[in-house]
């Protein structure tokens, strides 16, 4: 049996990138999966190439994460659609990048409402369900840059910094119902993102790596199924960086 048999796992921005390859290793083990993303043609193209792949299920749900309604109506039709859900993956994220000495307040506000209080929306539409199930996992996405700060993304690290910080006070709110709940803080991963960068300063990123290369979306992927997975039991209120070195 997959490890992930017949769960219902839950995967915010998982209509491409690291989400989708989040939500593929899901359906791969068997797991029932909520493909989350903001446009109708993402969520549904995604989860169509992912149940071709099975032995799981994927379906596709258009959501805007930063919107409490919606998020609220979101886990009302996951829990009708396939049950209770037991794995929550936080990992929708956006940016607007640029200097803080310029930046205006919508900037801000987009990318905060988006990755951190976005977390919070989802926790809070799944969490009754999720703390009555054994071995239940919320795993939220955040970034190195939440760990180091990056000149040009004030907004960006604040709500990534803030992710772990929420990662920490639910550990010790959820430990009592055996909910592990974590945090990842990807490096430089191949996506569309790190795509559009030259190749010169790709290499000067490169450069500040200590494995001299950017990881793959599964690298994250299988950061998250050792943290959703049995043998993660004794693990919470951690923040596990995958970055291949590039902070210690």
């Amino acid at each position: 049996m997959s490890t992930f048999q017949d769960r219902v796992v839950v995967v915010t921005g998982s209509g491409r990138g690291i989400g989708k390859a989040i939500a593929q290793m899901f359906v791969e083990q068997g797991a029932k999966v909520a493909v989350a993303s903001r446009t109708e043609k993402n969520s549904s193209e995604a989860a169509a190439e992912l149940n071709a792949i099975g032995p799981g299920t994927a379906k596709g749900y258009a959501v805007d994460i930063a919107d409490f309604a919606s998020v609220e109506a979101f886990g009302k039709q996951v829990a009708a659609d396939l049950g209770t859900v037991s794995i929550l993956v936080n990992n929708a994220g956006v940016t607007r990048d640029g200097l803080a000495l310029r930046m205006s307040e919508e900037d801000w506000d987009t990318v905060v409402d988006t990755n951190l209080k976005g977390a919070f929306n989802a926790v809070k539409a799944f969490q009754r369900g999720m703390l009555k199930q054994p071995d239940a996992r919320i795993i939220n996405i955040s970034s190195v840059i939440g760990l180091t700060g990056n000149a040009g993304q004030a907004n960006y690290a604040a709500s990534k910094a803030g992710l772990i910080g929420y990662t920490k006070a639910l550990a010790k709110e959820f430990a009592g119902r055996q909910v592990c709940v974590n945090a990842i803080a990807p490096g430089y991963i191949v996506t569309d993102m790190t795509g559009g960068l030259d190749e010169e300063i790709q290499d000067k990123v490169k450069e500040k790596i200590p494995l001299g290369f950017f990881g793959e979306t599964a690298d994250i992927a299988n950061a998250v199924n050792f943290l959703a997975s049995p043998a993660a039991r004794y693990i919470t209120g951690q923040t596990l960086t995958v970055d291949g070195g590039m902070v210690m």
